[in-house]
């Protein structure tokens, strides 16, 4: 008798992971795109202490007819070769279908790591400053993470850099 409902209990336990399995291949969308996200905007924002504050712009492109959840981003900034800034965001709207938004993230320098990029600008002063700027979204469940890599130049009193050069990279990982 115990043979039998262990052979039950295997029966359903498989029946119910090809269900699940079924399901699963069922909800991938063959004609999903990759949503875009480019780096929109950074700037220095007015700060009370001594290390400036920045604000980061992401804008999201949602080629798809469904909605795009954005469950967090950790990133890392860049300025002349050092790390300052390495953060997260969460709690972001849902992208619906076919259309974009701008989500801004906030960052504070990390104080070691300014201090060191403050040594450097004092010993050769610079009116634009080199930033890269790499983040990972989180798309939440099983799908895939956006990572996004961006290159550029800014000015510590908020006015356009001339000939500003920006490399985007936006690849998903696997």
């Amino acid at each position: 008798m115990n043979l039998q409902v262990a052979r039950r209990g295997y029966a359903i336990v498989l029946l119910s992971c090809s269900f699940l399995l079924i399901q699963a291949c069922a909800s991938i969308d063959p004609d999903y795109e990759q949503p875009s996200v480019s780096l929109s905007s950074f700037r220095t924002l007015p700060s009370e202490g001594g290390m400036p504050t920045f604000e980061i712009g992401l804008h999201i492109l949602n080629p798809n007819s469904t909605p795009f959840r954005l469950e967090g981003v950790v990133y890392t900034v860049s300025i002349q070769g050092h790390d300052v800034f390495k953060g997260v965001g969460k709690d972001f709207p849902v992208l619906e279908g076919y259309s974009e938004q701008t989500i801004k993230l906030t960052a504070a320098a990390n104080l070691f790591a300014g201090i060191r990029l403050v040594m450097d600008l004092m010993n050769s002063p610079n009116e634009s400053l080199e930033y890269e700027f790499e983040a990972k979204l989180d798309t939440g469940g099983f799908g895939r993470s956006i990572r996004v890599k961006e290159k550029g130049e800014f000015r510590m009193d908020g006015k356009n850099v001339p000939n500003e050069s920006t490399k985007k990279v936006a690849d998903p990982v696997t």
